[in-house]
């Protein structure tokens, strides 16, 4: 029992929610870039963290092989389920033969594809993710190509369930942001007209925007009071650094494990799914909070998850 990959779209991965426990050995976390369409798209199917597709900007075009029940997250893809328009945010049975067609995104950047049972690839590393620069995990760990058969299981009609949810407030819808942050370990060794140029002025997301991170443009070079060396230390998804340049980098889920650039700040975990949705030349503004406030919106959105979860199982 086979889905086919007719046609793959752009860089479609299978991914979980990460590969945690082996940074220490220089292995990414990597994992969904929108973790809250991830899980969100699990909970719909009332199932544990599984794999599932992640696609960027343009969507695949797949052939279910045996009767299979799926859910479509993330940003609007328009799907065609045999030609016929499709509900994202709620499973949906698709009988033997059918075809599932996603074109491209106008807002958001990240679409994800879950599938009833999950698509049934080995874990490495406890992950299911693609892990790409390595070349594991996934499937064959690389991004999916035209004729690619993945391993999923067969689902009766009865399990796509009634339920539905409506995204709301969970997922971005413009092209622009404001992205909250707290102080990174060398914000006061920046400069004050710098440190006051990155949360008062608009940076545009570069074409060089992927899974390892977003170069941004802003309007002047964001400096240090003098000139400083580090030795690497651990970062992470989210992390702000300032190169040679002057120019930051927000690091995303296929960040490496360490760097040696000053850390200018750190994006809060409750803003990275709105991160990972934007697209290349998108507009961010960044907006510095306490630590104990970023705690607060975290809790707030874990217990707003839950509630959800108790709801779509009763």
């Amino acid at each position: 029992m086979t889905m086919t990959i007719l046609k793959p779209g752009l860089l479609t991965t299978i991914q979980d929610s990460g590969r945690r426990g082996f940074q220490q050995y220089g292995v990414i976390v990597g994992g969904a870039m929108d973790t809250l369409s991830y899980r969100m798209g699990e909970m719909l199917l009332q199932q544990a963290p599984s794999a599932a597709l992640e696609f960027t900007l343009i969507g695949p075009t797949v052939k279910f092989n045996c009767d299979a029940v799926f859910c479509l997250t993330g940003a609007n893809f328009h799907p065609l389920l045999n030609e016929k328009p499709c509900r994202m945010w709620k499973p949906v049975f698709a009988e033997k033969g059918s075809i599932l067609k996603l074109g491209s995104c106008k807002d958001g950047a990240r679409g994800y594809l879950h599938i009833k049972g999950g698509i049934q690839v080995k874990k490495v590393l406890n992950s299911y993710s693609t892990y790409i620069r390595a070349g594991i995990g996934g499937f064959k760990g690389r991004p999916l190509q035209k004729g690619d058969e993945l391993p999923i299981p067969e689902s009766k009609p009865v399990q796509k369930g009634k339920w539905g949810i409506l995204p709301g407030d969970w997922l971005i819808k413009s092209r622009d942001a404001e992205i909250r942050v707290v102080k990174g370990t060398e914000y006061d060794r920046f400069a004050e007209k710098s440190r006051n140029a990155f949360i008062n002025c608009i940076f545009t997301i570069s074409k060089d925007a992927d899974r390892m991170g977003y170069r941004l443009m802003g309007d002047s070079p964001l400096i240090t009071k003098e000139p400083i060396q580090l030795l690497s230390e651990a970062v992470t998804f989210g992390t702000v650094q300032v190169p040679p340049s002057g120019q930051p980098i927000i690091l995303m889920a296929d960040c490496q494990t360490t760097g040696g650039y000053p850390k200018l700040a750190q994006v809060v975990s409750v803003d990275l799914p709105k991160l990972a949705q934007l697209q290349p030349f998108s507009k961010i503004r960044f907006q510095l909070i306490s630590l104990e406030e970023a705690q607060k919106l975290y809790i707030q959105q874990e217990k707003a998850l839950r509630r959800l979860e108790i709801m779509l199982k009763h």
